[in-house]
């Protein structure tokens, strides 16, 4: 599975008992959502490998797991804050909007038409979503990274995935 075909819905978390088990942090709308989308693979040393659960449940507020052939606290704790990812084809198709996934890799222009850089990530906020831009190497402001609120309208004036193409009403000094 290439890491284009991968969209990251989740991370493991420290172990839980002494028999394998694992916490998860799902970042699905619904938290248990995560285990809709099978099979699961694992970014262990920078490449993606196919994992397959075995159970999972709730304890407490948290969500554990079990995997496959993991039977054990020490070979469960090697795969702490290891991303959990699956193919982003298994996803339904939305009628409108877009997956967090379909924006990351964006170009970022302002409506001055300034490049503010490419999409590296989102995060939640609980009022909106942000857009987390890497900013060019040689960027005129000395920015890095941009938190750009996704506000569709007032900010996000226009999105184009053909061209992977996100247009912001932003100035390029913040």
């Amino acid at each position: 599975m290439t890491a284009q075909n991968i969209s990251i819905v989740g991370k493991l978390g420290s172990t839980y008992g002494i028999r394998g088990w694992l916490r998860i942090y799902s970042s699905t709308e619904q938290a248990e959502s995560i285990f809709d989308y099978q099979p699961w693979y694992l970014n262990i040393k920078g490449k993606w490998q196919a994992t397959e659960l075995e159970s999972w449940r709730y304890h407490s507020n948290d969500l554990i797991v079990k995997l496959k052939n993991i039977d054990d606290r020490d070979i469960a704790q090697t795969l702490t804050n290891i991303e959990i990812g699956v193919n982003a084809e298994n996803f339904p198709a939305l009628e409108e909007g877009y997956y967090w996934h379909d924006l990351i890799g964006c170009q970022v222009v302002n409506l001055q038409g300034y490049q503010l850089g490419s999409v590296s990530d989102m995060m939640e906020t609980g009022s909106n979503d942000v857009l987390v831009v890497k900013a060019n190497l040689n960027d005129a402001f000395g920015q890095q990274e941009r938190l750009i609120p996704y506000l569709e309208e007032t900010v996000v004036k226009r999105v184009d995935l053909a061209t992977k193409t996100i247009e912001v009403d932003w100035d390029a000094g913040f």
